[in-house]
């Protein structure tokens, strides 16, 4: 049961408990306690909304920037991307393999916010070799959801 309602959960957090126990074919209350140990064990570490800011009158920038760093002794990568993560503005921070080290996400008001996020805090850490920016112009799918879809109308046309 674990698996499932971790799968499901993960696509919908919103689903009603009762829904879930139907698909799950368990009671709510062990929907409920079972949710209550996986928070408990830091398996659900929270619960988010996604947003198509777009649609929105907010303006936000997304970027992506590729962080080289050099690993410190008998701590790898875990002591610098613990200091990018706590800084506000920064939203993940993944160890990622290739040319670059960490992959850092930064959502702002504009493009100057984020390159002096790079600039003033990034680049000056001690650890940090290099950095790469890309600006996010456009999401089409985030987090498995399709962004922006049309409204296709599948009613057939009537004509007497």
């Amino acid at each position: 049961m674990r698996e499932e309602l971790l799968s499901v959960i993960e696509r919908n957090s919103r689903i009603p408990l009762d829904e879930l126990a139907v698909i799950l074919g368990v009671s709510k209350e062990a929907v409920i306690d079972e949710m209550a140990a996986l928070e408990k064990e830091g398996i659900i570490c929270g619960y988010h909304t996604l947003i198509d800011w777009e649609k929105t009158s907010q303006e936000k920038v997304n970027a992506l920037i590729e962080v080289r760093v050099t690993p410190q002794r008998g701590q790898g990568f875990d002591k610098i991307a613990e200091r990018i993560y706590n800084y506000p503005e920064v939203r993940a921070v993944y160890l990622i393999s290739g040319g670059y080290d960490l992959l850092v996400t930064l959502e702002e008001k504009s493009l100057k916010e984020i390159s002096m996020f790079v600039t003033d805090k990034l680049s000056t850490l001690e650890s940090v070799l290099s950095t790469a920016t890309h600006f996010i112009l456009k999401k089409y799918k985030d987090h498995g959801t399709i962004l922006g879809k049309k409204h296709v109308d599948e009613r057939e046309i009537f004509t007497p």
